[in-house]
């Protein structure tokens, strides 16, 4: 008999050739534990999916009565579920009144292939900007704004229309044109390594768009639902975009994305054709029920409002460590910039095998991933940071 291992690598299809191949039985909190009874602690959270953490009572228990009541009952759009609506209600009362329509999709890649297609319908306009270093996902339309030559040359051709600007240079703000549809934009570069646009860059680029009659989107898969130290990073800067992207820690573990636009704007699928956007799985109800449970944990719990102080936690205990170069923070999501990519991924294998999970980042393989549950502790902090400093 095969050993799940063995399966892994010979059955399922494989991303690369080094993947982890980490076996875990359960994982509870900010900690996972291996089939051989190691403990892991999870600085990564499935790349910032697991804010809560694993296993959280309260939104396992909201799967586990949902999917005793029904679980998938048609496709998206048809049938009144109170899953999906209570999640909409609890999605715009945190948003501002332009942003009060919701499209549940199963993921980050399709919330940024429907945003597109509304914002060049909206608009009667095919040009996209979009930025080099920015990640999107891996769909074509997803992969057509990816700023990655890389990664986007093997699957050619790509969406027509599309160019990448420098993120954070003012001047290359004068590529958004009459033409333009959208510009599509991380408010933080993640995958990039936690680049953080300079003071006025994102308002400036709001009155460049609304100058130009193109819409802003912001892709906050990654640095949505608190990861950042506010509930949505565009609160941080009081820039409201006209399409938010949501995906990633929205589901609470479970896969869930959206993209929320204002009523105008979402209208134009309706009709011409009708069913313009559609999606079996969509807002299926048991991850709309983990949803729901997750945002009303969040804010009842002030989970967001710790985040920056655990943040800088981090940061000034590993800032004393000559490994780093640079350490760039937004909450709690870093980057710490090593000498080499080399030294990056032994600082990544020892953590591990002393019981602490890292991660790199897709375009910027000489810093180490920090993005934890937002639930970590203090003491678990300094724990993470000791088995880091042990490198020194």
């Amino acid at each position: 008999m095969l050993s799940n291992r063995q399966i892994f690598l010979q059955s399922l299809a494989q991303t690369s050739d080094g993947p982890l191949a980490l076996e875990i039985e359960y994982a509870k909190g900010v900690e996972m534990y291996t089939t051989d009874h190691r403990r892991i602690l999870d600085l990564i959270s499935g790349i910032s999916v697991s804010n809560l953490g694993h296993s959280h009572p309260e939104i396992v228990a909201a799967v586990q009565d949902q999917a005793a009541k029904h679980m998938h009952l048609m496709v998206y759009g048809e049938i009144i579920q109170s899953p999906q609506t209570r999640l909409a209600d609890l999605l715009t009362s945190l948003l501002p009144s332009s942003l009060n329509n919701v499209y549940l999709v199963n993921s980050g890649s399709e919330a940024v292939e429907g945003a597109l297609k509304i914002a060049k319908k909206f608009t009667n306009r095919t040009e996209i900007v979009a930025f080099d270093k920015a990640y999107h996902g891996s769909t074509h339309g997803a992969l057509s704004v990816m700023g990655c030559g890389t990664f986007r040359n093997a699957y050619l051709p790509l969406l027509p229309g599309i160019s990448h600007i420098d993120f954070n240079e003012i001047s290359a703000l004068t590529h958004i044109t009459e033409k333009t549809a959208a510009v599509i934009i991380e408010p933080v570069q993640a995958e990039a390594g936690v680049h953080i646009p300079s003071p006025g860059y994102l308002q400036a680029l709001r009155q460049r768009c609304s100058e130009t009659g193109a819409l802003l989107i912001f892709d906050e898969i990654q640095t949505g639902m608190g990861r950042t130290g506010s509930m949505f990073n565009f609160e941080q800067s009081g820039v409201v975009p006209d399409i938010l992207l949501l995906a990633k820690a929205l589901g609470a573990g479970m896969p869930l994305g959206a993209f929320i636009s204002s009523t105008e704007i979402m209208q134009v699928i309706m009709n011409n054709p009708a069913l313009g956007h559609i999606t079996t799985f969509g807002g299926h109800p048991v991850c709309c029920a983990a949803a729901c449970a997750g945002i009303e944990i969040l804010t009842r719990d002030a989970i967001v409002e710790q985040v920056e102080d655990k943040g800088a936690l981090f940061q000034s205990l590993l800032s004393k460590s000559p490994l780093f170069k640079e350490i760039r923070r937004t909450g709690l999501l870093m980057a710490c910039e090593m000498e080499s990519p080399e030294k990056v991924q032994q600082l990544i294998k020892y953590c591990l095998e002393h019981g602490l999970l890292l991660d790199w980042f897709l375009f910027d393989s000489e810093s180490i991933r920090i993005a934890p549950p937002l639930i970590i502790s203090d003491e678990e902090i300094e724990e993470a940071c000791s088995i880091i400093l042990q490198q020194c």
